[in-house]
């Protein structure tokens, strides 16, 4: 299997030197994935807390490095399940763990300007039933504006991955067939989106240090 060409490093508060690929790179340099620099993690609650400047952007990357983490150590503490059980072989195992990264990077990239507080003003749905949300949005950019970041790098030749196997993952479809079991990294109930925010949200917004 080919090796990525290079790896970057991206300085991050919560995790450390947070590491990419060339291929990873290449969807951080798209406008799409871009414009999460200027959206914040959490709206307008630095009118009360001023250094909770955090954004969507710098989440992104934290939640990607921690799906990491999360899949790695089921591979190495379940190996059974995964060879005997669900059939993977080194070559599986590898790509999925790039799809999971990939997803995890790319679960926000449908936030609108103001985060979830402007949830309410998203369009309602064809069936009128309820609105549309950010996972939906961050499933048709996948598609639609990433789709050639995604499927056209040359890193790609050694997995394969489509856009829609991560805009699939993202929903929950079951076009995910046997690998939507991972979608628990990242939207479950202890996952990697929920682990980074609340370790970023909680430095960014913590409580000073007085002085005696």
């Amino acid at each position: 299997m080919k090796e990525p060409h290079r790896k970057y490093e991206i300085r991050c508060p919560i995790h450390g030197f947070v590491e990419i690929n060339d291929w990873e790179r290449t969807i951080v340099e798209q406008p799409s994935f871009q414009r999460l620099r200027r959206i914040r993690q959490l709206a307008w609650t630095d009118h009360v807390y001023p250094g909770a400047m955090h954004t969507r952007f710098e989440h992104s990357l934290g939640v990607m490095h921690t799906a990491s983490l999360l899949y790695d150590a089921i591979v190495r503490n379940s190996p059974d399940v995964l060879r005997l059980e669900l059939a993977y072989n080194d070559d599986g195992l590898r790509r999925d763990r790039q799809l999971v990264r990939l997803a995890a990077f790319l679960h926000d990239v449908g936030h609108g300007p103001f985060s979830h507080a402007a949830e309410e003003l998203l369009p309602a749905r064809e069936d009128k039933a309820e609105r549309y949300k950010h996972e939906q949005y961050s499933a048709a950019i996948v598609r639609t504006k990433l789709r050639a970041a995604i499927e056209d790098h040359e890193l790609n030749g050694n997995y394969g991955l489509m856009a829609e196997d991560i805009a699939s993952l993202l929903e929950g479809s079951s076009k995910a067939k046997q690998r939507l079991f991972w979608r628990d990294l990242i939207d479950g109930q202890m996952d990697a989106d929920r682990m980074d925010y609340l370790l970023r949200d909680s430095y960014h917004a913590r409580r000073p240090v007085r002085k005696v």
